[in-house]
């Protein structure tokens, strides 16, 4: 883990602005009906200037209608508690607003619509969340875990202040084709096994340290009373954090 987290930390840009860091959420889709847990990673385009050619889950910034956009189903109270911990003016609303745009981030980049089906559709703020009124698709946030929080370090030209989430992919209630390819965000979809991932694939240094978090909780039963760990670099000093 130290090394890892001497990777997470680098590659500091001396001189750059230490701008604030932006909300975004990550979605890990998981499938655990085989003898080895798998999650669903995508390889973004090499034109991207933010991580060309990197594996990872689908995931970015958090949109104001994403607190607009009704739900089937709340949050489990014990993760909405730990959302809001280290949260600038804390609200349920904010809490629901993270889940949701790891959801919406989901939908964008992959086409996959977590949720459930109605007979009618739900209420929807305009954008991408009128896909899910126009598919019968309504949000289930019951679904969703909050596994890992990470704020990237100092002195980069992004930075933002993720929450993982976790979804099984019993949630997915729908599927929108042409959202993957060769003009696409993501241009391939792979589902990889947890155990053993890093020997097909390089990962982030901060993607590697979350799924090595996500095997933990899973072995330790995946309920919402566990721990959620929370990375970051407070004055100079890596720090992980148990919220």
């Amino acid at each position: 883990m130290t090394d890892l987290m001497q990777r997470f930390s680098s590659d500091a840009q001396p001189g750059h602005p230490n701008v604030t860091p932006k909300d975004a959420s990550t979605l890990i889709l998981l499938d655990r009906s085989g003898p080895s847990p798998k999650v669903l990673m995508g390889k973004r385009h090499q034109r991207h200037a933010f991580l060309p050619g990197s594996f990872v889950f689908p995931g970015g910034g958090v949109d104001a209608a994403d607190r607009l956009m009704p739900v089937g189903a709340a949050l489990d109270p014990r993760a909405e508690a730990k959302l809001m911990l280290h949260m600038r003016r804390p609200s349920a609303a904010k809490a629901r607003g993270l889940a949701l745009a790891a959801i919406r981030e989901t939908f964008e980049e992959t086409g996959l619509l977590l949720g459930s089906k109605l007979e009618s559709a739900p209420a929807a703020p305009p954008g991408p969340w009128t896909a899910f009124a126009e598919a019968n698709i309504h949000p289930d946030l019951s679904t969703v875990h909050f596994i890992a929080r990470a704020v990237t370090p100092p002195r980069r030209k992004r930075r933002y202040d993720t929450r993982f989430f976790t979804a099984d992919v019993s949630a997915i209630a729908h599927k929108i084709e042409g959202k993957v390819g060769p003009d696409a965000e993501l241009i391939e979809l792979a589902w990889l096994p947890l155990d053993g991932i890093k020997e097909k694939i390089e990962l982030l240094a901060i993607t590697e340290i979350v799924l090595n978090d996500l095997h933990k909780q899973i072995a330790a039963g995946f309920s919402h009373d566990l721990p959620v760990p929370f990375y970051r670099v407070l004055h100079g000093k890596r720090v992980r954090e148990l919220l």
